[in-house]
């Protein structure tokens, strides 16, 4: 039977409708959902690519003990009675759960639940606390809560929209592309991006400011200072909706226009540009994300530019507001159950005590934790001191993500009792517990998740889970019922845990908070089935809000008093590069990857656009270290960490800055953990780590060979100083360099790829290089190409030959030298993962007289599902262009 399925994608906090549809032979297609408000029909290329992740290889299909497989009942039993025996030796602060926005909101409910009321103990945090803390903290510091004021329609009804700290046009693709669209139909829309690199998002920029690290503070504070000295300042709101503006100016005000510059890295003549904008533009919307949030001075940031809207009266009204982009896909309903470890359950606040009473009674609760636990860094720290004896980390990977990343692994190892339930078995985590629970994905997994704008939407299984894999709600429900908690954990079903969660949203609440989604308290297994996307608050009695629901446009706020918070941001640009370390290093996403790749890295048309860790780097910045493009890079923090990767070229970037993506892992890579090299330094408010600010040296890192290796199986150790691994069609491709083997290239050849013994290899070796191809009968299963520097082959064709078959000697030839013969097709390096369309593709319909980036894609394909590829086909048509004008 044929089944379409309405769900969510579980990439960033856009928070897209998905539309599956499985076949009668089980074949799997995903397109975008054209009645989802979030996105209408739009994908990016990785929700695009879902159907291509969805193989099992790699999955953890049944519990396991120390490697040993085992059923439910042992392992649960035992997770139980070792939590127990822990609290009642040295007290419930020597357990521990870390979580991921990757959670759906059942299932971080039940477990803020088990530990928070029934364990006793607030030692439960998340990865959300690096990637949103900030946003938290700021909200929480100006309106007295966790409130998001606007929604995604007021990106398009903007006549200025400021974009801070993110690139969108990778990092919320769907979302770039509704304010693509609204500026095309409304050229006189304006755009300002403030980023230190010049990346794609710029494209659509009339104005980018290469703001220097942590200079966001001073930016905006001058820019409060600035519209109070032009009179851009609504005096009734701020008189009768607001406290503390004296003392935010005040602080706003100390800089003058010269430190501004000096502090900014900008000029006065930017500056003044940007001032200008937004003093006279009414409809203001600003977007921040980790650009903002990954930082030291996170939460000054997020209220220096709250501060700005709260004076002008731009908030809570049609096309004007702050709007923070939240990284993962549910790390706003992490939020709305306490998942932090310094929050309660329906953004109640777990220092006061009048909250805790309120959850304990609806909870019918032992113990409810009475003080704040330990943040993310300060809970991998607890953790290796010994502090924390027993730890349970589900759907995350702090191994590779957390920053001293090394000190993390070394803490994990060393603690007493580590449970990870997760999908993937190999993760740099996973191979760390003591336990492994297999638990359901997605497409197996049913619950909900609220996006960036307040949108709660299911999460709807389309397809049984693997083996014994279970919900990770379940799994907390179940322990808890082993703890002696049986009655509070006795769900039926996901849909149990979902209106107990709308019932205490609305518990005592009468306003008073702003989460209430309470008309869905009494919600059934069918009406859970069939649960639309909305948005909050969704109080009992109410009718579900036609068109986006917005707050404080009526000036009323969470504080006590009603009134909102001006912050004097005291954040400072601080400077931490020195003589020996002067290069400031920045992390973040790619386009087509996704955290540490163990979904994204299934697709080989994922991996096809960048498939190595590289470092990006300004060409004067690399003459003056001796480096070329293409070379290794060896990056080194003060600290010790140390990261090997592949240098590319731009002067998108920033002088004395680079840029290394975080998704590489021990998996994928030999030495590009890029979160090794940053300290942790933290928000003194929100606890969020500073991961985009460290100082680092770097120098080109030697290698005698350089290699690059197509494998119809999975490599196996490698064994050089260099190497990253990816999908490719059929199989794999790999990326080397070290010294030649001493069993010598063949037969490393033969071990690495797994080749049979009868495997025909043919080839040739010679002082500059090696180039072999293996065919098992007919059909191609390995091909390696060695050279003293990076080898001139043509990869995407390459890995394309992989499993073809090959009997005509002469072809044979080709894949040899790496290239088509005579009459071949090259598509060359990938550009559009959503069309699997190459630089070549393009080239050549640039040169047939494509003189567009629409005309491109009419004739290509590429740019014209997700659009996040449309930057750089502009650049390639404007360098030819410039080329052929010469």
């Amino acid at each position: 039977m044929v089944t379409e399925t309405r769900t969510t994608c579980p990439y960033c906090g856009v928070g897209c409708g998905v539309l599956v549809r499985v076949e009668d032979d089980g074949r799997t297609t995903v397109k975008g959902d054209p009645d989802h408000p979030a996105n209408f029909g739009r994908l990016c290329s990785k929700g695009s690519a879902l159907a291509e992740t969805l193989g099992g290889d790699g999955r953890i299909l049944h519990p396991e003990i120390g490697g040993r497989e085992t059923g439910w009942d042992e392992v649960l039993d035992l997770i139980a009675g070792t939590f127990k025996e822990t609290i009642a030796e040295h007290g419930p602060e020597a357990v521990a759960f870390y979580l991921s926005g990757q959670l759906l909101t059942e299932d971080y409910y039940v477990a803020n639940k088990l530990m928070k009321g029934f364990i006793g103990a607030a030692n439960i945090d998340t990865n959300s606390r690096l990637c949103m803390a900030s946003s938290v903290a700021g909200h929480r510091r100006a309106f007295g809560s966790d409130t998001v004021p606007g929604n995604y329609e007021d990106i398009e009804l903007a006549d200025l929209v400021v974009i801070v700290g993110s690139n969108m046009a990778w990092c919320h693709p769907v979302l770039y592309q509704r304010l693509a669209a609204a500026k095309a139909a409304r050229p006189e829309m304006a755009v300002v991006v403030i980023d230190p690199r010049r990346t794609a998002t710029s494209d659509i920029a009339d104005l980018h400011l290469a703001l220097r690290a942590d200079g966001d503070v001073a930016l905006f504070n001058g820019l409060m200072a600035h519209l109070h000295a032009t009179g851009h300042v609504d005096r009734a709101f701020v008189a009768w909706h607001t406290e503390g503006f004296g003392a935010a100016l005040g602080e706003a005000r100390r800089f003058g226009p010269h430190e501004l510059s000096a502090v900014t890295g900008l000029t006065q003549a930017e500056i003044a540009a940007f001032y200008e904008r937004f003093a006279a533009t009414e409809k203001v919307v600003t977007l921040f994300s980790q650009g903002v949030n990954q930082s030291s001075s996170g939460s000054d940031k997020v209220n220096a530019i709250i501060n700005c809207h709260l004076m002008t009266g731009r908030i809570g009204r049609p096309g004007m507001g702050p709007l923070s982009l939240t990284g993962q896909p549910n790390a706003m309903g992490g939020r709305e159950v306490g998942g932090l470890a310094n929050m309660l359950a329906a953004h109640m606040n777990l220092d006061n005590a009048d909250d805790r009473d309120r959850v304990g009674r609806f909870w019918h609760a032992p113990a409810v934790a009475e003080q704040p636990g330990l943040k993310a860094v300060d809970l991998f720290e607890a953790v290796g001191d010994g502090r924390i004896k027993a730890l349970w980390i589900m759907a995350t990977n702090p191994v590779v993500s957390m920053p001293e990343a090394d000190r993390v692994r070394s803490a994990i190892a060393a603690c007493p009792f580590v449970v990870v339930s997760d999908i993937q078995r190999d993760t740099d985590t996973a191979r760390l517990a003591h336990v492994l629970l297999p638990s359901l994905g997605w497409s197996e997994k049913s619950g909900t998740v609220t996006n960036s704008e307040r949108r709660i939407s299911r999460q709807r299984a389309f397809r049984a889970g693997p083996g014994e894999a279970r919900a990770d709600w379940w799994q907390f429900a179940e322990v808890g019922r082993r703890m002696g908690f049986a009655d509070a954990f006795a769900y039926a079903g996901p849909y149990q845990v979902f209106a107990e969660h709308a019932g205490l949203s609305g518990f005592e609440n009468g306003g008073s908070r702003d989460f209430d989604i309470s008309a869905h308290a009494g919600i059934d297994a069918l009406e859970y089935e069939r649960l639309r996307p909305f948005q909050w608050p969704a109080p009992a009695g109410s009718m579900p809000p036609d068109g986006s629901s917005r707050f404080f446009a009526d000036g009323r706020f969470y504080h006590p008093d009603g009134r909102a918070r001006f912050v004097a941001a005291k954040g400072e640009a601080e400077r931490r590069t020195n003589w020996g370390f002067p290069f400031v290093l920045n992390t973040g996403r790619i386009r087509d990857q996704w955290h540490t790749m163990t979904r994204t890295g299934k697709s080989p048309r994922l991996s096809a656009h960048l498939a190595e860790p590289f470092a990006e780097i300004h060409p004067a910045d690399a003459r003056a270290c001796g480096i070329d493009d293409a070379d290794l890079l060896e990056i080194e923090s003060a600290d010790g960490g140390r990261v090997i990767v592949r240098a590319l070229l731009t002067d998108r970037q920033a002088r004395c800055n680079l840029f290394v993506p975080m998704h590489w892992t021990g998996e994928t890579s030999a030495l590009a953990r890029v979160n090794a090299l940053f300290p942790g330094r933290v928000d003194a408010v929100s606890g969020q780590p500073a991961l985009k600010h460290a100082a680092v040296r770097l120098r080109r890192h030697d290698s005698p060979a350089h290699g690059f290796l197509v494998s119809s199986t999975k490599p196996e150790g490698v064994g050089t100083d260099y190497w990253a691994l990816a999908r490719a069609d059929h199989g794999w491709r790999l990326e080397l360099a070290g010294s030649e083997p001493a069993e010598g290239w063949e037969n490393w050849l033969r071990r690495v790829a797994g080749l049979p013994p009868e495997a025909d290899v043919i080839g040739y070796h010679e002082r500059t290089g090696t180039r072999m191809a293996a065919f098992a009968g007919t059909r191609l299963v390995a091909a390696l190409y060695v050279g003293t520097g990076p080898v001139a082959v043509s990869r995407a064709w390459a890995a394309e030959q992989l499993g073809q078959s090959f009997a005509d000697p002469h072809r044979r030839a080709d894949v040899v030298a790496g290239r088509p013969g005579k009459g071949g097709m090259d598509k060359g390096a990938i550009v559009c993962s959503c069309a699997s369309v190459g630089i070549n593709d393009i080239r050549a319909a640039i040169a047939s007289g494509c003189g567009s980036v629409d005309a491109v894609g009419a004739a290509t394909a590429a740019g014209t599902n997700c659009g996040s590829c449309r930057p750089e086909i502009r650049r390639i048509l404007e360098s030819m262009m410039l080329q052929a004008a010469e």
